[in-house]
């Protein structure tokens, strides 16, 4: 492998020099492209930086020939040596490297690996111009973006680019997060990321960080109709702002631990009733709860109180009541196990025992819900916002939707092509 490596390298160079001469010449070599590298980019199928890279070691070949001896004896790879050219290229700012104080970078390069080399680099070229390292890494962050693309039922493709310190600041509060939270944590290091991207965003909401409009503070608003709440047979999806529709149990993972409004209209959707929001549970039981759980309850979970979620063993909306005895802490990424994920946690004398879902193929005929006295009026929808989120005054509340939550953009700034 070491042998076919190398030779591996020796053709990288050698392909290096024959682009340098592709680019040098003037014929038409890559007539129907916009220019030389696009060329071999797209007759050599590669990518356009193994493109440039290979263009930059072929010009500057001759006036690196120590890097270059020590690629055909085996001493460094192409890719040290395209490092090492792309290092000269910005020191002297030109495509020649003369004055480009070699050897020491070659000794460094001898002895590193390819990414701590790249570090070496990045030391070199600040010590040989500092206000050209600090004006490339202001053009860095002037270039942060961020996109959320729809998806399909409401989902979100993000797409962006953060410079080298946004990347350290994003990187270093996920890490800590993501580690795996129990010995049945199988999820993969990249759906942890994401997860705990979600989780930042939930205890900001929570934990009140965010800039408030008028009275309240940002926060997630569901609407849905008490047959979905209950979990009756054939009752619509819920409504998630800015989400769209979602599934009857992640409503009622949301409802868990929210403040609720009731919403009563009649057979014309007009509003009969606004009920005062109610926070569940409320300010005394959560102290106590956190008080006595202490964090996670889930077995193996590390997860803080502060980055918990209250969730009903037998939820509210299906009878269970809002007290110490039925309540636990989870974080939020037990609590989506425990409602969409089809786990169950149960309390015993010895502690808390989870217990993992029914393949779908064994579940029985689901029956419907026993009759409420809710139910006999036409349709009722809830509302709720974070724990945190102050109830709305009785006179304000003359809408199917309550006062909604501020907003970071307007929804037609989100991309939609």
């Amino acid at each position: 492998m070491i042998r076919v490596r190398h030779l591996i390298d020796v053709l990288e160079l050698e392909f290096a020099g024959d682009v340098a001469t592709l680019v040098s010449c003037d014929e038409l070599e890559w007539e129907g492209h916009v220019s030389p590298i696009q060329w071999v980019k797209h007759e050599c199928r590669t990518t356009a930086s193994a493109a440039v890279d290979a263009l930059r070691v072929g010009e500057l070949e001759e006036h690196l020939p120590a890097s270059t001896r020590a690629l055909l004896s085996g001493e460094i790879g192409f890719d040290h040596l395209a490092l090492l050219a792309r290092t000269a290229d910005a020191v002297t700012g030109s495509g020649a490297a003369a004055g480009f104080e070699e050897g020491s970078l070659l000794a460094k390069a001898r002895a590193h690996s390819v990414g701590k080399f790249r570090h070496d680099c990045e030391h070199a070229r600040h010590a040989a111009d500092q206000r050209r390292f600090l004006a490339e890494q202001v053009e860095q962050v002037e270039a942060r973006y961020l996109e959320l693309k729809p998806g399909f039922g409401g989902s979100r493709f993000l797409r962006g680019f953060l410079d080298s310190e946004g990347g350290a600041t994003l990187r270093t509060a996920l890490e800590p997060l993501a580690r795996r939270s129990g010995d049945d944590d199988l999820r993969q290091r990249d759906r942890r990321l994401a997860d705990v991207l979600v989780e930042l965003a939930g205890h900001a909401m929570d934990a009140g960080l965010l800039a408030h409009s008028g009275s309240q503070r940002p926060h997630l608003q569901v609407t849905a109709t008490l047959d979905t709440l209950v979990g009756r047979d054939g009752s619509p999806a819920g409504e998630l702002e800015w989400g769209g529709p979602i599934a009857a149990e992640t409503v009622r993972r949301l409802g868990c631990d929210a403040t609720v409004a009731r919403v009563v209209f009649d057979s014309t959707s007009a509003v009969l009733d606004v009920g005062r929001a109610r926070r569940v549970p409320g300010p005394a039981t959560r102290r106590a709860l956190q008080a006595r759980d202490g964090g996670c309850v889930w077995p193996g979970c590390d997860r803080p109180v502060s980055w918990n979620q209250a969730h009903h063993l037998t939820h509210w909306a299906q009878g269970g009541s809002t007290d110490l005895e039925n309540l636990v802490s989870v974080c939020r990424a037990h609590h989506w196990k425990l409602h969409e994920g089809g786990w169950r946690l149960i309390r015993t004398g010895d502690g808390m025992v989870v217990v993992p879902p029914v393949p779908f193929d064994l579940l029985p005929p689901r029956g419907l819900a026993p009759e409420d006295p809710l139910a006999l009026v036409a349709e009722q929808q809830w509302e709720w916002l974070p724990h945190g989120s102050p109830p709305a005054a009785e006179s304000e509340c003359c809408a199917p939707v309550a006062a909604g939550p501020a907003r970071a953009r307007a929804p037609d700034a989100v991309p939609t092509d």
